[in-house]
């Protein structure tokens, strides 16, 4: 089978191919298998995204110009997937920062969490199964891939600040008040974490936003703001060592 004929059938499944996918058309041998992908990657049909994953290259686009939006780019490196946190975040607006890095989150093992494609860096972050839920579709460039909704993100970056900027990009969010309460609050609940509660409740009650946390039943304190200095003064109601400025909080727009 001629290398054009292969790299047809392999666009008709998909926009991008597996090593493994090119052995079950192909039938090859590894050396065969290896000058086949050489050549292709050489003349321009095809871009290897990582070990043993690459990219089919459109035959009208300009060789060594083609490039996918990054969320595109990262919907191809697991799955299942989601973009997720400080990602999700910038694209709904809730915070004017721009990530370096794209977050995804997966149920599946990678060996890889951080991954570099076309000079945009991936992080990759598996969660227990009863964490992946919250999911929506969008469009990005004739490509439609998953991202977690408003809420969802929301509750993910109050889960795990480390991987939103901190505390403040969720307050951000929160404050604009581009989301549903209650959904917010159900999820809240049931993605399992003492801690997201306490962090909304918190949040709840200084921006005055009336979402209605319940008060946390436990004697233990935890950091408002895990990326933070742990030093701060405490809230009793909420069990939180509030290492944050308030002055911060107070001056969100």
């Amino acid at each position: 089978m001629r290398n054009i004929d292969v790299l047809k059938n392999l666009a008709s499944k998909g926009n991008s191919f597996t090593v493994n996918d090119v052995v079950k058309i192909s039938k090859l041998d590894r050396d065969s298998l290896k000058k086949m992908l050489y050549r292709m990657e050489r003349r321009g049909w095809i871009e290897r995204i990582e070990k043993g994953k690459y990219l089919i290259i459109p035959l009208d686009a300009q060789k060594g110009k083609y490039t996918l939006n990054e969320f595109v780019i990262g919907s191809l490196l697991v799955n299942p997937y989601s973009i997720a946190y400080w990602s999700a975040l910038n694209f709904y607006g809730f915070t004017e920062q721009i990530p370096s890095t794209v977050f995804i989150q997966t149920i599946s093992r990678k060996k890889k969490q951080d991954i570099e494609v076309f000079g945009v860096r991936y992080r990759i972050i598996r969660l227990k199964g009863e964490k992946f839920f919250g999911m929506r579709k969008e469009w990005i460039e004739d490509f439609q891939i998953k991202i977690t909704d408003r809420e969802k993100t929301i509750v993910d970056c109050l889960d795990k600040p480390q991987f939103c900027g901190g505390i403040v990009e969720v307050a951000k969010g929160l404050k604009s008040k581009d989301f549903d309460k209650k959904k917010l609050l159900r999820y809240a609940k049931r993605i399992g974490n003492s801690g997201v509660l306490r962090r909304l409740g918190y949040l709840d009650e200084f921006l005055s936003l009336d979402i209605n946390v319940p008060r946390p039943d436990t004697r233990n304190y935890l950091l408002l703001d895990p990326t933070m200095s742990h030093k701060g003064s405490t809230s009793s109601k909420w069990r939180l060592v509030v290492n944050l400025n308030k002055k911060i909080l107070e001056k969100l727009e």
